[in-house]
């Protein structure tokens, strides 16, 4: 298995011969329903190039900042999709040709290779989106991904889970409380599903915020201390920050993770 972070939400999982892209965000800037004086992420630089071959589109989400209509725009519309139901949408509206909704509880096997279950995650306007569930037929190995940090209690039952990609710190709104959940679920999991690693996501790359939401989000905790709470509790899950661009190894027949 091999992750490279695009940084924002946006990774490519390269497992099981599979080039699997999620909730991508490569082109343009990164704006809520046009409303630039909210919100504007810009890019610094252009993430890594993708492969030649991509294999299938994962989006957790139908916002912008999962399902980023410049980006989708721009790749082949033949590329399968798997989405939630909002996300696609999304891409039926763009014009993909083949693209799967998958519900909470519902599953979709990926070239007899690779299950995806979905999975309630968070909560974004009046319903919940996905997390999603993977595991690799062959190899009996479990990727675990909800990008804002709200896992169901339900997932437990999946456990052992090998990786976990969830954010790592909170952003919190006054009043509404976080809509970025990492400092408490980033225990939970590794408690509940004892992961080799738990790759942080969510609040990295090289991207520049701007806009009146970004004035009123504040940052709850870090890395180091999420680490320092593994410790405390005598997990043995390591937690990687990764970097724009970095390419992620975790070893087919190890519990080691390399960096």
């Amino acid at each position: 298995m091999q992750l490279t972070y695009f940084g924002a939400n946006s990774w490519l999982w390269q497992w099981e011969d599979q080039n699997i892209l999620v909730d991508p965000w490569l082109v343009g800037d990164l704006v809520f329903g046009n409303l630039t004086w909210l919100f504007r992420g810009t890019r610094r630089e252009n993430p890594p190039a993708l492969p030649e071959r991509i294999d299938l589109i994962l989006l957790s989400q139908g916002l912008d900042d999962h399902a980023h209509k410049p980006t989708l725009k721009t790749l082949d519309k033949s590329i399968p999709v798997v989405a939630s139901p909002n996300a696609a949408a999304v891409a039926e509206e763009l014009g993909f040709t083949h693209f799967t909704s998958l519900p909470h509880g519902e599953s979709y096997t990926w070239q007899d290779k690779i299950e995806i279950l979905a999975l309630p995650g968070a909560l974004t306007g009046l319903e919940k989106e996905n997390a999603f569930l993977l595991t690799a037929l062959q190899a009996q190995q479990r990727l675990y991904y909800e990008p804002h940090g709200f896992p169901p209690e339900e997932v437990k039952q999946y456990a052992p889970v090998d990786v976990v990609i969830n954010p790592l710190v909170n952003l919190e709104l006054p009043l509404a409380g976080p809509i970025i959940n990492g400092q408490k679920s980033a225990i939970e999991l590794a408690q509940w599903l004892q992961p080799q690693a738990i790759v942080g996501t969510a609040a990295g790359g090289e991207i520049d915020y701007e806009g009146v939401l970004l004035s009123l989000l504040k940052t709850g905790g870090s890395v180091e201390e999420a680490r320092s709470r593994l410790q405390q509790n005598n997990l043995n899950t390591k937690i990687i920050e990764p970097q724009q661009g970095q390419l992620i190894t975790l070893l087919e027949t190890s519990t080691e993770v390399k960096q």
